[in-house]
């Protein structure tokens, strides 16, 4: 099938980095393969994460098939996009659906993108792993490639305003080397191994990051260890139990 809608989303994107002016750094891209199906794996700190992780397969001349939540589908502005682009549904509630989808999809040669921490993590460092990502890369034989996304948080984050206007942000992509499933004994060792790396990478995007706070009231971006006002790993742990007790129950 044609790709109708991929394309002139890619294109509208980069218009916009270029009038927003943002400094986007990508190191790694060409362990991105040409052909053949692997997953993106990558860290989750923005609901903006998925562009730029898309952008680190462009010189791979690559369009990657995000999992991404139900809802995102259903949503009568986002919906036509993510169906038009072949993104992949996941039904929390249902997941085997979505997951049998993505492994067909890594069969055929697609290259798909997943977050393997499944929600936005808080406190800006790499939360645990869902063992997802390991176990549809093992079951369809293909490579999985770590990816750390630094900076897209400051442009639109959880609990934080959306700044999409905001110019000149730097913006880091790193993709770590192919992770080969034949080299683990099973999926859970590759999780492990993967959140190893992913915490590398992250660790170094944020280091050598270009920029630093603007002042005292400007370090919420940055996590505890590197001097920031972020929730902590277990803050940000107690902030979802509460948010999603209040959404169960929110009379309580």
């Amino acid at each position: 099938m044609p790709e109708l809608v991929y394309p002139p989303v890619i294109a509208a994107a980069k218009t916009m980095f270029r009038v927003l002016d943002l400094k986007i750094t990508i190191e790694g891209a060409h362990h991105v393969p040409r052909t053949g199906g692997a997953v993106l794996a990558s860290n989750h700190v923005s609901y903006l994460d998925f562009i730029f992780c898309g952008l680190g397969a462009q010189e791979s001349k690559r369009l990657v098939r995000f999992m991404a939540k139900k809802s995102v589908f259903t949503h009568k502005v986002s919906g036509p996009l993510m169906r038009g682009m072949r993104h992949i549904p996941v039904d929390r509630r249902a997941g085997a659906g979505s997951y049998a989808t993505a492994v067909s999809a890594l069969k055929r040669g697609e290259v798909v993108g997943v977050f393997p921490e499944a929600t936005i993590s808080r406190s800006f460092t790499v939360k645990e792993l869902k063992s997802g990502t390991t176990r549809m890369a093992s079951e369809a034989g293909v490579p999985v490639l770590p990816m750390a996304l630094w900076g897209t948080q400051r442009l639109w984050t959880k609990g934080r305003p959306r700044t999409l206007t905001r110019r000149h942000t730097p913006i880091t992509i790193l993709i770590g080397e192919p992770m080969d499933p034949a080299d683990y004994p099973d999926a859970n060792a590759m999780t492990a191994d993967l959140k190893t790396r992913l915490s590398a990478l992250v660790d170094r995007a944020q280091r050598n990051y270009p920029d630093a706070p603007a002042g005292p009231d400007d370090t919420w971006w940055l996590p505890v260890h590197l001097g920031g006002t972020a929730p902590t790993l277990e803050e940000a742990a107690a902030l979802e139990v509460r948010r999603r007790a209040a959404a169960v129950n929110p009379d309580a």
